[in-house]
């Protein structure tokens, strides 16, 4: 993840126009529940960086490049190749339940994304991203919508989230080989699914450039999923707290 930071900002200073662009940057713990049978909550230090140009841009840690779009004074609209982590698996050693099993590793994807919003406020994006590093091997895809609301000093940034997510990609992460199975572990074959997920983040300003950032976010698995015999949570919720930095160059 850090060589995408550097990159990413590398791109940033190369594709900076003549006028002032404004860049926010900060890091936090991320945290994320495990659906699986005891494993534990994933704990891990997360870069946060917001940028749009209308050249390149981050959204949290996930990067991207536009190649068509446009913006008017109420709309904007583009389409960019994008590139985000998946955490999302576990370690044999993780929990006794899973002794035996292989490793279900990360990943990172990339795509295509298209993204419009309205008034700098409503939002929907609409991503299909393919498995770089060939660990589920398949692709998956997603539709957000969004939307920005204001109380006191407080911005809220809520959406719903749908993530279909093809037979190989859940056979990968929730999936039991013949060579796996156990007494108390059967084999197990899964189909694709729907994941439906609400989320919000959270921003509340300190100073004139510092800021608190938060996210809380909880998805519900697919059905094929959850009956899987690794399994024993239909929801899995996540979380990030940052303190963000905004400077124009």
């Amino acid at each position: 993840m850090k060589y995408l930071v550097i990159l990413f900002l590398l791109f940033v200073h190369l594709s900076a126009r003549q006028n002032k662009q404004e860049l926010t940057i900060g890091a936090g713990p991320y945290l994320q529940s495990e659906p699986y049978k005891g494993v534990s909550t994933l704990v891990l230090p997360s870069p946060v960086i917001f940028f749009d140009n209308a050249v390149v841009y981050a959204r949290w840690s996930r990067f991207g490049v536009y190649f068509l779009g446009d913006k008017k004074e109420d709309y904007s609209w583009g389409f960019s190749l994008t590139v985000q982590p998946r955490t999302l698996g576990y370690k044999a050693s993780d929990s006794h339940y899973l002794n035996g099993m292989n490793d279900r590793d990360s990943t990172l994807e990339g795509g295509l994304a298209f993204s419009a919003q309205y008034k700098d406020s409503t939002y929907i994006e609409i991503m299909l991203l393919s498995d770089l590093l060939k660990k589920y091997n398949s692709w998956a895809s997603q539709v957000e919508i969004g939307d920005r609301f204001k109380a006191g000093n407080f911005t809220f940034y809520p959406s719903v989230i749908i993530l279909y997510q093809p037979r190989k990609f859940v056979d990968y992460y929730y999936g039991v080989k013949s060579s796996e199975a156990r007494r108390n572990r059967p084999a197990y074959s899964p189909d694709g699914g729907f994941e439906f997920g609400v989320q919000t983040y959270i921003k509340y300003p300190l100073t004139k450039k510092l800021s608190a950032f938060f996210n809380m976010r909880a998805d519900r698995i697919p059905n094929s999923a959850y009956n899987s015999p690794l399994v024993n949570n239909k929801f899995i919720y996540s979380g990030l707290a940052s303190v963000m930095y905004t400077f124009e160059y």
